[in-house]
């Protein structure tokens, strides 16, 4: 059955309005649209930023003599960035994807900024448009009015473009930079005001490279595991997994709610009751509800959880509505990711919908996001440099370092908590439930004041950082994970991946979404999952299905037709 085909009964159908408006969606010709200019800006950016990159001598043994002192630290900064993410002596392969996604995305991002009156300037603290942005370029020594958006987006959102990333201050040269200003411009302002514009965005980018594993037919891990396992959620799905959960638990405790009557997709049964259940062992009050998304991809779960989990909060603790949205992103929402770009793509989704539903541009509380594929390339005495001297703080980078150092393959499904990590054939890997590792982020901001002149030492420092808040999320326990599991059968998996999963719980080894589905068990106490249906049935799940039937309450199953993914737009 399909979802609109439940035997539940549904309330009357409402318009979305919810203090945002009618929710919109991209239409066929606009999604196309999109589509294109993403990976026409996908091939453009990278040739603008491998001709920016060999300008600089990135890749060659000596320093360029015609680099000054700014570019030779902008240099020492990308060859640590290259080393970090994994490039092999003398190619720059995966920077120059990095790099690309920068350059691109800083303009994307400040047009949806712009188109939605949030583009602000960093002193003044007032929405500028692009036009504006165009007269205030010769003042601030910038080429044009796109380079100067793309600098107001970046010093307006911190927690998403780093201005000390290296890959953010490379300048391309005026040609491509010129090309991708273009592209950007091109496109229609619906694109940027629809509700999943942005969502759509990372596929697009992603396609040319998802087509281009598949058709090798190589193993999947690593760099590749993203693209090919990437798919934008259809709205109706993470509605009716949220409402019928979050929303369920919600409509138990406040039957006569204004925001029950908002949820068309949450279904009852014939005594008017939740169809999903009462929820009865979660927290009696919101403030208590942790959502998890740990296959975030660009946000869309996270997205929808917010606008329910903040407008309950006005509902039941009288905040205002700014209160209230600061209080979940403080208290509330958490997502981990595999790509650090679409961690980046999730926060800015989910700030965009703040700063609309809240009336206009403000500083937030930096969401609760992290990535959990940042894979540890660069040499451990590196990683043990950045402590500074502080004994506890070296030998949680050491645990660090070894924890993530195939994260790009294994992502979410890395435990920290495990007493030998899984991935460590050697045994060394010990627990790391002595870690608090809450506490080591602000360490190593205390030890890398000490070296901030250093580009290459805040590159690692960043990473390691952003790798101890993704080692805090892992080892915590939620209320509800709500996401939509990568797909990836056995036989399309690495050696790596297969013999992690393997070892994690060989009983869903089969698809990387069972596993996904499997390591949700003991870490929270609600699933709401969007996954393959061949665990339902197939022999070689029927211990996993035994062990699920044991020790936890299936309260819905709604099974999808083969044309649950086409385009629902039109």
């Amino acid at each position: 059955r399909t979802a609109q085909q439940s035997p539940f009964h549904p309330r009357p159908k409402a318009s979305r309005s919810q203090g945002t408006g009618v929710v919109s969606v991209l239409s066929s010709e606009l999604r196309k649209s999109l589509e294109e200019a993403c990976a026409r800006a996908r091939r453009e950016s990278a040739t603008a930023c491998r001709a920016a990159l060999g300008s600089l001598g990135v890749t060659d043994a000596t320093v360029p003599a015609h680099l000054n002192e700014e570019d030779r630290a902008l240099r020492r900064g990308l060859r640590a960035k290259s080393r970090q993410l994994g490039d092999s002596a003398g190619s720059i392969g995966l920077l120059v994807d990095e790099c690309a996604f920068e350059q691109w995305h800083r303009l994307l991002f400040a047009r949806f900024l712009a188109e939605n009156n949030l583009l602000i300037h960093p002193e003044y603290r007032a929405p500028v448009t692009l036009a504006e942005c165009e007269e205030l370029a010769e003042d601030l020594g910038e080429p044009d009015g796109w380079a100067v958006a793309g600098r107001f987006a970046a010093e307006i959102l911190p927690g998403i473009f780093r201005l000390d990333d290296p890959c953010v201050q490379l300048r391309l040269a005026p040609e491509g930079r010129l090309e991708l200003e273009q592209i950007v411009a091109g496109l229609r302002t619906e694109v940027f005001t629809a509700d999943d514009g942005l969502g759509w965005v990372y596929q697009f980018w992603q396609k040319e490279k998802k087509d281009e594993v598949n058709a090798s037919e190589r193993k999947i891990g690593g760099a590749d595991l993203g693209p090919v396992t990437q798919l934008f959620t259809e709205n109706y799905m993470v509605r009716f997994l949220l409402e019928n959960s979050l929303g369920a638990w919600w409509a138990a405790r406040h039957p006569h709610s204004p925001l029950v009557k908002e949820w068309e997709f949450l279904r009852f049964d014939d005594e008017g009751t939740p169809a999903a259940g009462s929820f009865d062992g979660w927290p009696e009050h919101v403030a208590g509800i942790t959502v998890m998304d740990p296959c975030c991809g660009s946000g869309h779960f996270l997205v929808e959880a917010f606008g329910m989990l903040w407008r309950m909060r006005v509902e039941e603790e009288g905040l205002n509505p700014l209160d209230a949205q600061d209080a979940v992103l403080r208290d509330n929402l958490f997502g981990l990711e595999l790509d650090p770009r679409c961690v980046q793509i999730a926060m800015f989704a989910v700030a965009l919908q703040a700063w609309k539903a809240g009336g206009g541009w403000r500083e937030l509380p930096v969401p609760n996001f992290a990535c959990s594929g940042i894979p540890v390339k660069a040499p451990v005495e590196e990683w043990k440099a950045l402590a500074g001297g502080d004994p506890r703080l070296e030998n949680a980078l050491v645990r660090l370092h070894i924890l993530f150092r195939d994260a790009d393959t294994l992502g979410s499904l890395i435990d920290p908590k495990r007493a030998i990590e899984l991935s460590d054939a050697t045994g060394l890997q010990k627990s790391f439930e002595d870690v608090e590792w809450d506490d080591i982020a602000p360490l190593l901001t205390q030890a890398l004041a000490k070296e901030a002149g250093d580009p290459a030492t805040s590159v690692l420092g960043a990473d390691a950082a952003g790798i101890a808040r993704a080692a805090d999320y892992l080892s915590r326990h939620y209320i509800l994970i709500a996401t939509n599991v990568p797909f990836l059968s056995r036989g399309r998996q690495s050696s790596l991946l297969r013999i992690y999963l393997e070892r994690f719980r060989a009983d869903a080894k089969a698809d990387l979404a069972t596993s996904f589905l499997a390591w949700s068990l003991p870490r929270s106490h609600t699933k709401a999952v969007v996954t393959p249906q061949g665990w339902h049935f197939q022999k070689s799940y029927a211990e996993f299905r035994r062990c699920l039937l044991q020790t936890s309450r299936i309260a819905q199953v709604v099974r999808l037709g083969n044309i649950c993914w086409q385009d629902h737009s039109s």
